[in-house]
């Protein structure tokens, strides 16, 4: 970097803007919705379990069609599963000996479409 070039990154004010924190201050949700929030993040953390809400997105399926589908056992999607019904983005039902995943509601889709629009972005 050229040193006569400022740094448009760095901020060398000291004052604070009192208003303007105060104003978020009020704005800002509960720190317990804030964890939430960001265990929920973490959940799409992991490829795996992004590819099986993309599935999920298209049609219901059962384990074994979702390890056929992403190649990978039987084992390792039940645990991924597992930890999507647990963060409440999908749900199942039984018919007979088949247990059936589906998104549990539109939110889910919305969060996706939202963070795919993102990082697409150019």
């Amino acid at each position: 970097m050229n040193p006569y070039t400022p740094d448009i990154d760095k901020c060398d004010c000291t004052v604070i803007h009192e208003d303007v924190v105060d104003d978020v201050r009020r704005h800002m949700p509960e720190e317990e919705s804030l964890l939430d929030l960001a265990d929920l993040f973490k959940v799409f953390g992991d490829s795996t379990r992004v590819r099986i809400l993309c599935a999920l997105f298209e049609h219901e399926m059962c384990v074994c069609d979702i390890a056929a589908l992403l190649q990978m056992t039987k084992s390792a999607i039940s645990h991924q599963l597992r930890i999507l019904k647990q963060s409440k983005l999908i749900r199942n039902r039984r018919d007979g000996k088949v247990v059936y995943y589906s998104l549990d509601d539109e939110h889910v889709k919305n969060i996706f479409d939202q963070g795919l629009a993102h990082v697409s972005e150019k």
